[in-house]
């Protein structure tokens, strides 16, 4: 434990307080700029940077409350080896060097017999360049272990987007407060983009109008105009009858139609299909509602469409934002700065993967690939095994779905695991080894955003904590245990940083100003006169390339796997959906005492109607379960949850809930999304009953 009082000179004047440059690491789009107040070598507060123009000097309730995490009480400061059962959470303190002599001895023999039944699993606990996916890609493609396909997120949102428009541009946010139609699409931007949102309000004073589409009524749908309170997984539906509508009422561009897309003709004939009463009754709202939004839409400029992933959660979820993504080049909103379509800006930024994680370190061998998304069923495949698991910004266990199945896979006494984090979650229960690693204060780094414009640096601002030890030191230790003499594992951070971007910057000039903007200058609409990034250089809305990989080549309608509509309703009635709770990013900060605080305990949104048919009193505690699980939750009867949805905001760490489960009890890895083979959170049919 830290004496603060000591550590500034208790008795003595103060020193003076330094201002360190950092990034927000975290799975957002905001990638905040920081600045990290220090004295005497402690972190006394971190802020928002007032000269970065998309941070504003505004922070979120999490990284507001950043050096509360740092300095958590449960930061794991030493390495750790397990002397309990899988689960139970019982280790004992090692040192360093035992630490990694005992990985390396477990590694060996299975990297001589066959390095494949090692198996990387990580994802954007941080979302940085060198303590994420560098240091440990070159030790894992030297092993020859499996490769991971890191699917949990947002690649059915990306391929959808990819196919129909390429690679994700997205809109500059600072032109954000120009737009006079923003539609928030599956996207709940103040508790996921607060920095757009703000974009949002001050487009709204300005009259702009805002139209939240989500099954739920999130905090950013109460503040808009108008909520359109769809059935989980009919986004491609609603597309589609809006379609429908711009085309046959003439409310659509028709130079930038024949200029700058592919395929009208079969889409026309394909929407045609989808008038407003099919689509109501697929969506569960009404056709008015369609007509409205079709008309607002084709007859508003600038109009900016907000999408994010949470839509592309359900078995047709690529094909939901592949439909979405046709409609701002129907109108011709490409044509403006502030309009068009904005799901993620990552294409803007020429990463060298190859130098990051160096996959010629393979030397021509080709690992089978696993995918992040059926974690559970790979680890109890005994025909293909995974025998040695190395988990490092993620928590499986916690986040992946069907964690029952999860879980069980992790409790393996065969199966070896080494976890890297900073405190012990549920993951690291199930760890044989748990390894202490620097949260973003203590190491640097540089991180891509992907809802901006700009690459910001990370500056340490503190020295490591305990023994705690940067992501990209770790996998150097592990590389030199396992005899590795490649020049590429004694790059420093520094060195991996500037040939992160190399093209592209001089990172000791960027750390030093704390960030640098990439792509095309302010006020340019990207758009206006085509040049996307797809075969044709056009908007498909006939793909060729969809066809080459077996799907349709034209948006469709997709239906829930799990379709309130089909025989399965009559067990499981409801559709179950699990957004990010405000005060949580995924499964992080979820241990942090005053943001816990805030959130309570896990709760279940049900509506009136529901919950009075099933005798469910507000503030009770109910059981929402399927045939894959069960979890307790404590009901909210709230009209927010639209009739026939429940919602359970996540992701609860599950040792600190009452009944020891999560949402993902009740989630799904049998079926994959209809592209990205990404997992279907969103497409889950659960029953709910008083307890």
């Amino acid at each position: 434990m830290i004496d603060r009082g000591a550590a500034a000179g208790h008795g003595t004047t103060p020193s003076a307080v330094t201002v360190v440059k950092g990034a927000c690491p975290h799975d957002c789009p905001d990638t905040c700029a920081l600045d990290v107040h220090v004295r005497d070598g402690i972190a006394i507060k971190v802020t928002g940077s007032g000269g970065h123009a998309p941070t504003a000097g505004v922070l979120c309730t999490k990284v507001a409350r950043y050096t509360e995490r740092t300095y958590h009480p449960d930061r794991l400061l030493q390495p750790l080896r397990r002397v309990g059962k899988k689960g139970e959470g019982r280790f004992e303190r090692i040192s360093w060097e035992e630490a990694i002599a005992a990985i390396a001895r477990r590694l060996e023999p299975i990297a001589a017999e066959d390095p494949e039944q090692i198996l990387p699993y990580s994802y954007a606990g941080t979302m940085g360049l060198v303590q994420g996916e560098s240091m440990s890609m070159r030790f894992f493609h030297k092993l020859g272990a499996s490769l991971l396909d890191r699917t949990i997120c947002a690649s059915a949102g990306t391929a959808g987007h990819e196919i129909t428009l390429g690679s994700r541009i997205g809109v500059d946010i600072e032109l954000a407060d120009e737009a006079k139609l923003i539609v928030f699409w599956g996207s709940n931007a103040i508790t996921s983009s607060v920095h757009f949102w703000a974009r949002a309000q001050q487009a709204k004073r300005r009259g702009a109008t805002l139209v939240a589409i989500d099954p739920y009524r999130s905090l950013t749908a109460e503040k808009c105009h108008t909520h359109i309170a769809l059935l989980p997984g009919t986004d491609s539906a609603l597309a589609l009858g809006l379609m429908h509508v711009l085309i046959r009422d003439g409310l659509i561009d028709r130079d930038y139609i024949e200029r700058h897309t592919l395929g009208f003709e079969g889409l026309r004939e394909r929407v045609a299909a989808y008038d407003p009463a099919r689509v109501a009754a697929i969506c569960g709202i009404t056709a008015g509602e369609i007509e409205s939004l079709a008309h607002l839409y084709g007859t508003t400029r600038p109009a900016l469409i907000r999408a994010n992933y949470g839509l592309q959660r359900a078995r047709g979820g690529g094909m939901g934002m592949r439909n979405i993504a046709c409609l701002p080049a129907l109108t011709g909103a490409f044509r403006d700065a502030a309009g068009g379509i904005f799901l993620s800006t990552s294409g803007n930024f020429a990463v060298d993967s190859h130098a990051l994680g160096r996959p010629d370190l393979l030397a021509g061998r080709r690992p089978r690939t696993i995918n992040m998304s059926t974690i559970g069923h790979a680890l109890l495949d005994e025909a293909a095994p995974i025998r040695a698991l190395i988990v490092y910004n993620s928590n499986p266990v916690a986040v992946a779905p069907d964690s029952t199945r999860v879980a069980r896979g992790f409790a393996r006494e065969d199966l070896f695991t080494v976890v890297l984090e900073h405190f012990q979650t549920d993951t690291a229960d199930y760890a044989d080894i748990v390894l202490p690693a620097t949260t973003q204060l203590e190491h640097l780094d540089v991180v891509k955003p992907y809802g901006h414009y700009y690459l910001v640096a990370n500056n340490p601002a503190i020295a490591p904590l305990g023994e705690s030890k940067p992501n990209s030191e770790i996998f150097r230790l592990l590389a030199r245990a396992m005899g590795f003499t490649e020049s590429c594992f004694g790059d420093s951070d520094e060195v991996i940083a500037q040939a992160a971007v190399a093209k592209d910057w001089d990172f000791n000039a960027v750390r030093a100003a704390g960030w640098k903007r990439v792509g095309a200058p302010k006020e340019v609409a990207r758009f206006a006169n085509g040049g996307f990034d797809t075969p044709s250089g056009k908007v498909e809305f006939y793909s060729a390339r969809a066809e080459a990989l077996g799907l349709d080549p034209l948006p469709d309608y997709i239906a829930p796997q799990e379709d309130t509509r089909s025989a399965a309703a009559a067990r499981y009635p409801l559709a179950m959906i699990s957004p990010p709770a405000r005060n949580f990013l995924n499964s992080s900060f979820v241990n942090v005492q005053s943001l816990r605080a805030a959130e309570g305990e896990p709760w279940l949104d049900i509506h009136p109607d529901d919950a009075a048919k099933r005798g469910v009193i507000a503030d009770s505690y109910v059981r929402v379960f399927n045939d894959r699980g069960s979890v307790e939750l404590r009901a909210r009867v709230t009209d927010r949850a639209r009739l026939g949805v429940v919602v359970g905001l996540s992701v609860w760490w599950k040792k600190l809930a009452r009944d020891g489960k999560n949402a993902n009890e009740l989630t799904s890895s049998d079926t994959l999304t209809d592209m990205g083979r990404a997992p279907t959170f969103y497409d889950c049919l659960v029953e709910v009953e008083a307890l």
